[in-house]
Order: structure tokens, then sequence, then C-alpha cells
């Protein structure tokens, strides 16, 4: 487990090639509980590599990443998750044509004893998931109505809000608002706030400047597979990150915490 002021994620020089190609050469970075950190740079900069590698996708080449006090590679998406690590992607990962509740809890179903059979606890689920979802603020017409009537920013609310009550740890979130409205784009936001709230990492991919720096605590610019920089949301301005993106400044520009 980490220890108070240990980061929960740590990455110390991560490598990954690709035959000849180098596709991130020895990036270094770390994310604290509750801590929101924005993950940006442009198209083929590295930043979908290394989100891969975080959540169990890809193998490192080289370097160490160390999750909740512990040195790990994970094999697998799975061993990833299981381990309290969730990726949420633009496309989401919800079966749209069962309810709220089933998604919720797919592979996690409740049972009951009746009559010597096994059956779905569909009463308690529902108790479970309604509440889950009150406490977060999500509205949502019906926990009974099919996912694919719900608009993409309740179905990403879904998918958070289960990440957090099934014990996550850190929720890595891929161009999440891409296919948002404006008002869906804030919920979500906010939505992301109360999840840091509760002591879980946060990665935002995203290339909207705005988002990165209404919701991000630290903001890593990627560049051409190096950290160009990392500093405090509230050091730095858009114009700042857009020169570590293009390579107008300072390669490896440091923030103290």
């Amino acid at each position: 487990m980490t220890e108070a002021g240990q980061p929960l994620l740590e990455l110390k020089d991560i490598t990954r090639r690709f035959g000849a190609i180098e596709a991130l050469r020895g990036v270094s970075f770390s994310v604290r509980r509750g801590e929101v950190v924005a993950l940006l740079g442009d198209n083929g900069a590295g930043k979908s590599t290394l989100v891969k590698i975080i959540a169990g996708g890809l193998e490192p080449s080289s370097g160490r990443m160390i999750f909740d006090g512990v040195e790990r590679t994970f094999a697998s998406p799975a061993a990833a998750k299981a381990a309290g690590i969730e990726t949420v992607y633009q496309d989401l990962s919800l079966c749209t044509n069962v309810d709220v509740v089933a998604n919720f809890f797919m592979g996690r179903e409740l049972t009951k004893n009746v009559l010597g059979i096994r059956v779905l606890d569909e009463k308690a689920m529902e108790d479970i998931c309604a509440k889950a979802i009150a406490a977060a603020g999500t509205r949502i017409p019906s926990l009974h109505v099919n996912v694919e009537h719900l608009s993409g920013g309740q179905r990403q609310a879904i998918e958070l809000n289960r990440f957090v009550h099934f014990g996550g740890k850190l929720v890595l979130l891929d161009e999440p608002f891409a296919a948002l409205g404006v008002e869906q784009t804030r919920r979500g936001l906010d939505m992301i706030k109360r999840v840091a709230a509760q002591g879980i990492g946060v990665i935002v991919i995203t290339h909207v400047m705005a988002q990165a720096f209404q919701v991000a605590d630290r903001i890593v610019v990627i560049r051409q597979g190096v950290v160009a920089g990392d500093i405090a949301g509230d050091k730095t301005t858009p114009e700042e990150v857009i020169r570590m993106i293009t390579g107008d400044a300072q390669m490896g520009r440091q923030a103290s915490a």
C-alpha cells in the first residue's frame, strides 16, 4: 500500500520500442492520490502508448512502474483493472442493450439463495446502484433504461461511478469529452473533481487546453517520447504549455510540487 506522501503511480525512465521506432524515450513522472494530472502532447507524441503501458495493454521495453507502493508490470488490462486501474475511453465499454444496473454490476453481480438456488439479487443491486449514482450527483431518468438511450455524459458517469464504488485507485481518461456537448462536458469535469476528492488518482488525456486548465492539478507534456514539461496548473499558462508541446520551451522543465 502507498504510504502517506508517496506517489500512487510512479513512472521511471519508461521506454517503448516498435522495431526501429522509439515511441517512448525515458518517461518519468508521478501521480498522487487525489491528484488530477492532464497528459498533453501533439499527435504521435507517445501519450497513447504510455497510457496503454499503465493500463496493461503494452509492456515497456525498459523502465520501472511503481503502483500503490509495489513495482508492477501488468501483463493485461485485466491485471491492471484487478490492481485498481481503470481506463475510460471515448467510446466507453458499456453494454448498450442492457440497463444501468446491469452495466454497473457487469461481472460483479450479486446473488442470493432462494430454495437452494442462486439467483440475482436485483433489489440489492438496484439499491446500491441508486445510492452510488445519487452520491455522485449523476442525473439518470431511470436505472432500468437501456444504456443506448442515455447521453454520452450519462454513460461516462456510469463508468466512473462503477469504478469508484468498486475500489478503483487510478483512472485514465482518454479524450473523455470529445463527443460531448458543452453542458455534458461541464458535468464531466465536475465528476472528475468529485472522483479525485475521494482520494483517487486521475490522468486525463485531452487536446482541449481549456479543459486541462479547468480540472488539472498538474500538467505533464509529452513531446517526441519524452517529458517536455511537468508543472502545476496554477504555475503556467496555455501559451507556455503550447510552447512545450511544439518544442519552443526548454525541454524537461520541472516544477516543484
